[in-house]
């Protein structure tokens, strides 16, 4: 497929890659362009930012947890109706999973692509020590082509020449863009990063300010050139939907409002193609669950923000445990377990009672807790398969089991997880009945086995009244 694409990566966290490239698809939108855009790596966050920014939903593409074949699969089903993509990296070009390969980083999404990078600097204080800088990213990995630079943070315009000039003189790619320092907008962060995009932290006036601080200095033209001299010389392998698309026969109860977001949308996806009707609910302001449910999905997001709120409403929260009660289906992930369990206990030991089906209480800390890749295989039968079988996801979460749930209860454990960066396996996915509550962020669109278990299970539910 011979759609133009690029991936906007950077020498490290923190250069500015995210606002960047939010100025670009605005700038490209503003020629009338079709962008699709995807985010390397596991965020929820920036995806948000640019699904707003394209008009289009933002997809993840991760190499250690979807595979290869996965990631072709939905850039080919994601681009089919689109004139341009751009892919927003993840950490530093070379960063992922590994120290030693290019598992799970950008540059390895870059080469499944065939796309060509655009290296995103922090100028801020360098000269002619740029063009090193470039050159070791430029031959580091000689598969990876690197179309240009865009360097942020300049001290101003004769500042950008003698940056350009610096790469010209080594004979390395040219700078393509430059940003004076200051003069982009700042986007709104809370711990766990961006706040979630929305219309409130994310306004179309906020978008216009981004890619106004980038026309002057951005070449995008030269940039949409070096998008359309991708090599798409080899076919991407295409989406392949599971059985039964389209044909609805469940109806999945998603939890969806300002305590809960955090989902792929390839999962949900995946979902629907194998029969799941998705109906979103609050349990913030909905008074009761919507009818005729087989089950329900609290993803993650911030619970502890709305603790106080999630807890006034009584109605709703009852209904969740009377549907427990009568066998009902549910999966929870992060914030979703935390809104199962007793309840949240905030940074200033404020205490808000929330289901209470999950014996034990969560407490929010100011240090992160966990955040890392994870490699889960079943310890017994699971909403996700059978004993021994695997799926992959991610950790990152600020709050804290204050108990062992398993303890004294009929709760048991159904994964045991292996975090990929310190390799220590850990017992987790609780789990009880049909019910399943954990911290990892299953990325289960790539796996379909997973998914049509999830739905075989849901298949098993009597529907709520």
């Amino acid at each position: 497929m011979n759609i133009p694409r690029l991936v906007i990566a950077g020498t490290q966290s923190g250069v500015g890659k995210t606002s960047l490239t939010l100025g670009l698809v605005a700038l490209l939108r503003r020629r009338g362009l079709r962008v699709q855009t995807f985010k390397a790596g596991p965020d929820y966050l920036d995806p948000g930012y640019l699904a707003l920014a394209s008009g289009r939903p933002c997809y993840n593409l991760d190499g250690w947890m979807m595979g290869h074949t996965y990631v072709e699969s939905v850039f080919h089903r994601a681009t089919a109706d689109a004139d341009i993509a751009v892919v927003e990296g993840v950490m530093g070009l070379f960063d992922g999973a590994a120290p030693d390969s290019n598992e799970g980083s950008t540059a390895e999404i870059a080469r499944w692509l065939d796309a060509p990078v655009l290296l995103v600097v922090n100028a801020h204080g360098m000269a002619r020590s740029l063009a090193a800088m470039v050159h070791g990213y430029a031959n580091f990995d000689p598969q990876l082509r690197l179309a240009g630079v865009i360097a942020n943070r300049c001290g101003s315009a004769r500042h950008a020449r003698w940056l350009s000039d610096s790469l010209k003189a080594a004979k390395l790619p040219p700078l393509l863009g430059h940003v004076e320092r200051d003069s982009l907008p700042e986007l709104p962060s809370r711990h766990l990063g961006l706040v979630t995009a929305d219309s409130a932290s994310f306004s179309p006036a906020l978008l216009d300010k981004l890619a106004d601080a980038l026309k002057s200095g951005m070449s995008v033209d030269a940039i949409v050139e070096a998008a359309r001299q991708a090599d798409c010389s080899r076919t991407l392998q295409r989406s392949v939907s599971p059985p039964n698309a389209g044909a609805f026969g469940y109806r999945l109860g998603i939890a969806r409002d300002e305590a809960f977001h955090f989902y792929y949308p390839d999962n949900l996806e995946a979902l629907e193609q194998a029969g799941c009707e998705l109906v979103p609910f609050s349990p913030i302001h909905d008074p009761a669950l919507p009818s005729n449910l087989s089950g329900l999905y609290l993803g993650g997001g911030y619970p502890e923000e709305h603790a106080a709120a999630l807890a006034a409403n009584r109605n709703l929260l009852q209904q969740v445990r009377q549907f427990a009660a009568a066998g009902g289906l549910i999966y929870a992930e992060c914030g979703g377990l935390m809104y199962l369990a007793e309840g949240i206990e905030t940074t200033n030991g404020a205490r808000h009672a929330l289901l209470g089906l999950l014996p034990a209480w969560t407490r929010m800390c100011s240090r992160r807790k966990s955040l890392g890749y994870v490699e889960v295989t079943l310890s017994t039968d699971s909403l996700w398969g059978r004993r021994g079988e695997q799926l992959r996801g991610h950790e990152f979460h600020y709050s804290e089991l204050l108990a062992d749930p398993t303890t004294n209860s009929d709760w048991q454990t159904a994964y045991e997880a292996r975090h990929r960066q310190s390799d220590v396996v850990t017992r987790e996915g609780f789990q009880r009945g049909r019910v399943l509550a954990s911290y990892m962020h299953l990325h289960f669109a790539s796996r379909p086995a997973a998914v049509q278990r999830f739905v075989a299970c849901l298949a098993e539910s009597k529907p709520t009244p």
